[in-house]
């Protein structure tokens, strides 16, 4: 009885292109056809043309008639997905990724940690030294590296950027969550934070509980140009 050639998945395809595209195999502009792609991953016009779908909506692929499928330009991609994030840290822009996350958080964490001082509930305001507290405790430890870490500094920068009620500052904690595990997981974060970024933590914080926002600004302004300079080394 013949056997049937194994199918790939779209979400296999989704992966593999992304992959290509993000680690720049497939550069801005190089095209492609379905047909070539449903050969490629002996998969159906269906399953291909899913995947399509899926990375035209990441901005990596556009579709043009009498051409096929286009690689777009690397400023036209939705480079704050979490998945995309993961994809190019993968690949040789790893450096430059992290580098333009960092000075995102730059520019936006600060402001965060002053509305979040000015207008967080209180529940809020002690989870976050809370949290800061757990990973003052972590870090001295040596821990930096490890899966606690990384659970509360996930935990305390994503609740810094919703706590001032501004909703698109909390739409930026899944990238910043995106680059954190992601430093994590590819051996980036030291065990031993870097000196001043713990205290940092803890400053924000309890200026946030302060009320103080001029001091929760300058606090978190402080851990970040220390994560920055952190980054450049790596």
């Amino acid at each position: 009885m013949p056997t049937t050639a194994p199918t790939a998945s779209h979400a296999h395809i989704v992966e593999t292109l992304g992959r290509r595209i993000a680690g720049g195999t497939l550069a801005p502009g190089a095209g492609m056809t379905v047909a070539a792609l449903e050969q490629e991953f002996s998969a159906s016009r269906t399953v291909v043309r899913e995947a399509v779908r899926v990375l035209e909506a990441h901005g990596l692929l556009r579709s043009r008639r009498r051409v096929g499928l286009v690689v777009r330009p690397r400023e036209e991609w939705d480079s704050l997905d979490a998945t995309v994030i993961e994809w190019s840290l993968d690949g040789p822009r790893r450096h430059d990724v992290l580098r333009e996350l960092t000075e995102l958080r730059a520019a936006v964490e600060p402001v965060a940690a002053r509305l979040a001082a000015e207008r967080a509930d209180d529940t809020a305001r002690e989870l976050l030294l809370t949290w800061a507290t757990r990973l003052n405790e972590l870090g001295a430890q040596g821990l930096g590296d490890s899966e606690e870490y990384l659970e509360a500094d996930i935990a305390y920068h994503s609740l810094l950027l919703r706590a001032g009620g501004n909703p698109l500052f909390g739409k930026l904690s899944e990238p910043i969550a995106e680059i954190l595990r992601g430093r994590a997981v590819r051996g980036l974060t030291p065990s031993l934070p870097r000196v001043g970024t713990l205290e940092a933590h803890v400053a924000t914080a309890q200026a946030i509980v302060e009320r103080d926002g001029a001091g929760a600004e300058a606090s978190a302004r402080e851990h970040l140009t220390l994560v920055s300079g952190e980054v450049a080394h790596l």
